[in-house]
């Protein structure tokens, strides 16, 4: 769905990546992991075309990311959803109509009925009518996966999604993770969080990688 064919990327300074070559093929499962700064969060920005390469081509169904004019790459973007790490909201605007933005933004019609369910799936059922300001660091982030999830797209990134999360909210986030990714939803993961990964090897097979040195090295055997 999306690749990598030998891909590198700079902001002038340096390549930070290089020589990246992947396949996140449908219904698969990846981590990704290394430490900060090492390029994580702007692999995620490639994989949907917020970044274009300085070398080498990344694709979405076969297709050159880079040779897409505004309205290809919107379309395409419907096909992918993003929890970003820092779960900006309009705090204006209650949860729900938060959490049901991208359906408005597309000009598609919003089903209450599909809102209120997708809300009671990551648990906020209760909080429909909160405000962002009002919410928890658990509730924002289960609020963040619903709406990258309510264009039901093909693939589903996520950066540093249980960052701030304890424990039981990390697992109670991976849960729907992985019953995402059952329905058939590819899921890229980009985390620190080692007891994440180690939780989801449990639940579904999942490939994990870490950048070093600029590039990916396969990690899931010392994890």
């Amino acid at each position: 769905m999306i690749g990598f064919d030998n891909v590198a990327h700079d902001f002038g300074s340096g390549a930070l990546l290089s020589e990246l070559t992947l396949e996140l093929t449908a219904g698969s499962f990846h981590f990704l992991t290394g430490p900060s700064g090492a390029g994580k969060s702007t692999f995620l920005k490639l994989c949907y075309g917020e970044l274009t390469p300085t070398s080498g081509t990344v694709s979405f169904l076969g297709r050159n990311i880079a040779g897409m004019n505004r309205d290809e790459l919107a379309l395409m973007r419907r096909d992918i959803g993003v929890v970003h790490q820092d779960c900006q909201f309009l705090d204006h605007l209650t949860l729900a109509e938060n959490v049901a933005l991208p359906l408005a933004v597309s000009g598609r019609r919003i089903d209450p009925g599909e809102l209120a369910e997708l809300l009671g799936w990551v648990g906020l059922s209760n909080q429909a009518q909160a405000l962002p300001p009002t919410l928890s660091g658990g509730e924002r982030q289960r609020g963040a996966l619903a709406r990258a999830v309510i264009m039901s797209p093909r693939i589903l990134l996520a950066d540093e999604p249980s960052g701030n999360l304890d424990h039981d909210l990390s697992m109670r986030l991976l849960t729907l993770l992985v019953e995402l990714n059952r329905l058939g939803t590819t899921v890229m993961i980009a985390t620190h969080d080692l007891a994440l990964i180690r939780a989801a090897k449990t639940q579904v097979s999942a490939r994990v990688m870490r950048i070093k040195d600029r590039r990916l090295h396969p990690a899931g055997a010392d994890l």
